[in-house]
């Protein structure tokens, strides 16, 4: 995500105006937009006018801006696109308003959004943006004689760092270590949350085993890919396998499913923690959250006015927020998520026991 400006609005209203960078931004914003938000944006719509209603050819397609009041949102993940729609309260058009339209918003488009923001909605876009501006995963490649090492970002690759140092015989030939040593060196000072080592051959698996011997707590990281070259063709070929997907998406599951395990060690021994939002709530009341989970799907339900609690789940957010305690929105497209949801959709790890 990247955040092209922010601003105040009108009654109150904070204004963001921001391009999603990939489809995980475009499922961000849908559970950051709700009804009776505005979003702006370009787009085209299709004008009858009076000669084209004489002759019944449907209208002309135009290019306008508009400024939309949000009824409703559907992520379309199989179409990459998020589609915003509702009543058009600003157009480059002024006949245009009232009517209803839907504004397809796809990566790299432009779009501003104006309401009143939750905590953990500005949190989830600041943590989206940040991900841009911090790639959590490296393709480091290597076979005899050179080395190099991509970052991975939303926006793409970029070579970071590249070694050569000629192996075998000859006056020139240096040990295969060398190598090695320069490359754990490297990854080593690389903040990632996931490393791909991969090339041609068994000379990736030799330079894992000396990382693993030299650099334990990088090697704990590396996850080893086959691939025939080296530098920008075997970083595509990772890419093209969907490697880099796979480490990301195991990522992001790895730390909500550290949490949905203590969350059901902790029912499964009788010890602090609670789930199902009357008990969370009567928690929250007493300062007794440390990390609050809640379940992304059923945020929203409730924001929107579909659910069926009896609390205001904004209000328990705000209490844990207020008394130093951590809240983890969780994605339903996993299996923690999924148990989450079992569960009731929110649940709680606690600082000390309520009975």
């Amino acid at each position: 995500m990247r955040i092209s400006s922010r601003g105040r609005g009108e009654e109150g209203r904070e204004r963001i105006t921001l391009v999603p960078e990939n489809v995980d931004d475009l499922w961000h914003l849908s559970h950051v937009l709700e009804s009776g938000d505005l979003v702006s944006g370009d787009t085209t719509r299709r004008i009858q006018r009076d000669d084209d209603q004489m002759r019944d050819t449907g209208g002309q397609r135009e290019h306008m801006h508009v400024t939309i009041s949000v009824g409703d949102v559907e992520f379309a993940r199989f179409a990459n696109r998020l589609r915003v729609g509702g009543e058009i309260v600003g157009c480059s058009r002024e006949d245009q308003l009232g009517h209803h339209h839907t504004l397809n918003v796809e990566e790299h488009d432009e779009v501003t959004i104006e309401k009143h923001f939750k905590p953990d909605q500005i949190d989830r876009i600041e943590e989206a943006e940040e991900a841009a501006e911090n790639p959590d995963v490296v393709i480091a490649t290597v076979e005899e004689g050179e080395a190099h090492i991509h970052t991975v970002a939303q926006y793409g690759t970029e070579e970071r760092f590249s070694f050569t140092a000629p192996t075998g015989k000859g006056e020139y030939a240096r040990p295969r270590s060398e190598l090695f040593a320069e490359l754990g060196k490297a990854l080593s000072r690389m903040d990632v949350d996931a490393i791909i080592l991969a090339g041609p051959g068994f000379t990736k698996q030799d330079a894992r085993d000396y990382v693993a011997e030299n650099h334990p707590d990088v090697a704990e990281k590396m996850t080893v890919v086959d691939t025939s070259s080296v530098g920008d063709r075997g970083v595509h070929e990772v890419l093209k396998r969907g490697a880099v997907d796979e480490v990301q998406t195991q990522t992001r599951i790895s730390k909500e499913a550290d949490l949905i395990d203590d969350l059901m060690e902790g029912i499964a021994t009788g010890e602090k923690v609670a789930y199902g939002i009357e008990a969370v709530a009567e928690a929250a009341e007493f300062g007794a959250v440390e990390t609050l989970l809640v379940l992304d799907e059923r945020l929203r339900e409730e924001r929107q006015g579909q659910g069926d609690w009896d609390v205001d789940v904004n209000e328990v957010i705000q209490s844990v927020e207020r008394q130093g305690g951590d809240v983890a929105v969780f994605s339903s497209e996993f299996d923690p998520g999924r148990q989450l949801k079992n569960l009731g959709g929110i649940a709680a790890i606690l600082r000390y026991r309520l009975q």
